[in-house]
């Protein structure tokens, strides 16, 4: 049970670093093309898509796109970081629980 647990949690970490890697090249790409159009957003633009379609979308028509794009990146990437590290977490209590009896 122990070499299982051990896996699955090895198993996360390579998720999770496979994750950062391929959000990390999809989110550099898009903020490439951003900061080269001089496209300029506050943080709570991302996190709020009302804001940003009233403040930040008209202001750059033509790059809507990778704005969007850009958004929706940095928001899955934090969800699914979110659920990795949960799931470590739980997985990791476990193992400290089975460890103990052993």
């Amino acid at each position: 049970m122990l070499k299982i647990l051990l896996f699955f949690i090895i198993g996360l970490f390579v998720a999770m670093l496979f994750l950062n890697v391929y959000f990390r090249a999809k989110v550099l790409k898009t903020y490439g093309r951003l900061v080269r159009n001089r496209v300029e957003f506050k943080p709570a633009h991302v996190f709020n898509r009302k804001k940003m379609e009233e403040e930040v979308l008209p202001k750059y028509p033509n790059m809507r796109q990778d704005i969007l794009d850009f958004s929706n990146h940095m928001q899955y990437s934090i969800k699914m970081a979110s659920v990795l590290i949960a799931l470590i977490t739980l997985v990791g209590a476990v193992l400290m629980y089975f460890r103990g009896e052993g």
